[in-house]
């Protein structure tokens, strides 16, 4: 038996050892769903629980509060696995991040008891802010990342990937400015800032027969004015837009600016149009890791669909993505049973149950193999980090 193989059994045999304690956990964190860098109850219950068992935690990691680190292990290789943990406005958990903190728990936990003095080191990564936030973005811009050899990390969804054909994001902030008047005896006197905000609406609606079939753009009005009888002066709204590369995601920006610029000119209102943070990247899967996670999962007869196959969340967005390009990365889908999509409040509920904790100490645990694949066998190693330089990581 080779020395990796006897090391996965240790990684398997750690993670169910665990099973009830992490089960726990996603369920504290599930009851109590916190918003973009607001996620202290997660951070205080995923660091306890790692330094518990031995992990050197460091929380408020990098200057972020609610983010940490937590390292096991000596030496190089070096393997960062991410957790999340933030939740949705209003429904929660809907994208299943109280197992996906979990998860990575889970695996670090694994690839902590396999690991022998000076074979490598592991990193479980507590990045927040990812619905929106870009937390993922500040670990890099603040050396997270620095010296680390492949990164991973898994998100649940009602399919399973290796590949998971996420595209590129932008978050627009939309203002529009005209002025007060009463709306039924003197309207001629106001610059209506909700016509703007409609006509701009309309127009991008128009616009979406001309766009790539892999481009999207969706929002939400956020403010609409204050009384039917008051002709609107500030309307304001929140726009994403989406496209397979950045570099696609810039001609389409041009394309949706020139949409809200053009209801500004036609309404007479003056227009404020801003980028929210930094653009996610597309996500760089890595072949060579992608296939070893494959194969692993086969192990709990488990076939996953290969890279031509593989839908995941496709048009999603994840800073994951930014990582992607900085170190070879997989994430990885894995299915748990509902038929209700992400970002819908059936996922939350989904995101509770028993059948879904099942599903997620399987993958983490072949997540966990899949670290030691890097750590334990050069080759893999080596050959990821030649496909990662040749995609133009």
């Amino acid at each position: 038996m080779r020395a990796t193989d006897t090391a996965k059994k240790r990684a398997r045999a750690a993670i169910e050892a665990a099973d009830a304690d992490l089960r726990e956990i996603s369920l504290s964190i599930h009851s109590r769903p916190e918003l973009n860098f607001e996620e202290h109850f997660a951070h205080a219950v995923l660091t306890n629980y790692l330094e518990s068992h031995g992990f050197e935690v460091t929380r408020g990691a990098f200057g972020m509060p609610t983010a940490f680190s937590a390292v096991a292990g000596s030496g190089s290789p070096r393997v960062a696995i991410l957790c999340e943990y933030d939740a949705l406005p209003e429904i929660g958990h809907a994208c299943g991040h109280n197992l996906i903190a979990i998860s990575g728990v889970a695996a670090g936990l694994g690839v902590k008891a396999a690991l022998e003095p000076g074979q490598g080191t592991v990193v479980v990564l507590g990045s927040p802010a990812e619905e929106g936030g870009g937390g993922k973005i500040v670990l890099i811009k603040r050396g997270a990342f620095e010296g680390v050899d492949a990164a991973m990390m898994l998100h649940p969804s009602p399919g399973s990937s290796a590949w998971g054909n996420l595209i590129a994001l932008e978050q627009l902030q939309v203002d529009y400015y005209g002025r007060n008047a009463h709306a039924g005896s003197n309207p001629w006197m106001g610059v209506n800032a909700l016509d703007a905000m409609v006509l701009a609406y309309s127009s991008i609606s128009a616009m979406r027969q001309q766009i790539r079939p892999t481009d999207r753009v969706h929002g939400v009005i956020t403010n609409g004015g204050m009384k039917p009888n008051i002709i609107p002066d500030h309307t304001s709204a929140e726009f994403y837009i989406r496209s397979a590369t950045v570099g696609q995601l810039e001609e389409l920006r041009k394309k949706v600016a020139a949409c809200f610029e053009g209801a500004a000119t036609a309404t007479g209102c003056r227009l404020e149009l801003k980028s929210v943070g930094e653009a996610y990247s597309e996500v760089l899967t890595n072949d060579v890791l992608a296939e070893a996670y494959c194969e692993n999962m086969e192990q709990f007869e488990q076939r996953l669909p290969g890279r031509a196959e593989s839908n995941g969340l496709r048009g999603a967005s994840t800073d994951m993505g930014n990582v992607s390009h900085v170190v070879p990365s997989i994430h990885p889908m894995f299915a748990i049973p509902t038929e209700a999509a992400n970002h819908t409040p059936g996922f939350t509920v989904a995101a509770a149950t028993r059948e879904a904790h099942i599903a997620t100490m399987r993958a983490a645990t072949g997540l966990a193999m899949t670290a030691l694949d890097v750590l334990t066998r050069r080759a893999v190693l080596d050959t990821a980090t030649r496909e990662f330089e040749k995609a133009g990581g």
